[in-house]
């Protein structure tokens, strides 16, 4: 890959891994209009782990919490009546990481095309509009249990199909439940570290496997232009979340979709 190509494609990485717009989407049209090639498997573990350091260091005090709840959970101690919020990450994940393991390969050949993310964008852009302004948005990210955690946990399995946002679906289940706005997102950023970092480490094993040369000059370069990006856009997404909420995304869904079929079909 040329400088310009990892620096456009990170930029777009990084700006729509945390939004709930879709990753997938933007980077199916975007080397479609400048007649790139497929941008490949290291360019996908750089923007990954520049994502993974950029949710790490915004939330860096949730982690913090998160250790000392790690220690709890090792020594079977609870501080109130409310579950551990690891285990409830932990509880989130493992759908999507067993049904993502399962059906990867399958995903990628049948599913992976501007039709199907045509189709999600939208129809996912609506139910997010519709739980916005439908969700009581009274339960703070302390007062959720084990039932939200696996209910948010599968709806995450729903965002290995391309064009649906890991982050839009599982805020949009988060808010049917109740959830207020900021801690929804919230919630859904601190789901995004585990699910981002067994993401980029079967991607690495499959580096490793396959004996695939790396350009590491090229992997750090994406990387760090993702990290910052994806922090940006974090800052961005929460302000907005707590002075708009979702409309603006769900609008911006639509209108992608639209473009997509234009360009594609």
């Amino acid at each position: 890959m040329t400088s310009i190509q990892i620096i456009v494609l990170a930029v777009v990485q990084g700006l729509t891994e945390f939004l709930p717009v879709s990753s997938s989407g933007h980077l199916v049209l975007v080397p479609r209009f400048l007649g790139w090639q497929d941008q490949g498997i290291i360019f996908d573990i750089s923007v990954h782990l520049g994502s993974l350091i950029a949710v790490c260091i915004y939330f860096r005090q949730d982690l913090i919490k998160l250790l000392w709840g790690a220690r709890d959970l090792i020594l079977f101690k609870s501080t109130n009546k409310s579950p551990n919020l690891l285990s409830l990450i932990i509880l989130s994940t493992i759908p999507a990481a067993l049904i993502g393991f399962i059906s990867s390969d399958w995903i990628e050949v049948y599913l992976r095309n501007p039709m199907v993310i045509a189709a999600t964008l939208p129809f996912y852009g609506v139910l997010m509009w519709v739980a916005d302004k439908k969700g009581d948005k009274k339960i703070a990210i302390e007062d959720i249990g084990y039932l939200q955690a696996i209910i948010i946990g599968f709806a995450q399995v729903l965002a290995l199909i391309p064009g649906t946002s890991r982050s839009g679906v599982t805020m949009t289940a988060a808010l049917f439940l109740g959830m207020k706005r900021i801690d929804a997102a919230k919630f859904s950023f601190l789901l995004s570290i585990p699910v981002i970092m067994l993401a980029a480490g079967y991607k690495l094993l499959i580096i490793f496997l396959d004996n695939i040369t790396v350009a590491w000059n090229e992997l750090f370069f994406g990387m760090t232009i993702s990290l910052i990006i994806a922090y940006l856009s974090i800052g961005f997404f929460m302000k907005v979340i707590q002075k708009i909420g979702l409309m603006p995304f769900a609008i911006y869904r639509i209108l992608l979709s639209i473009l997509i079929i234009w360009v594609f079909f």
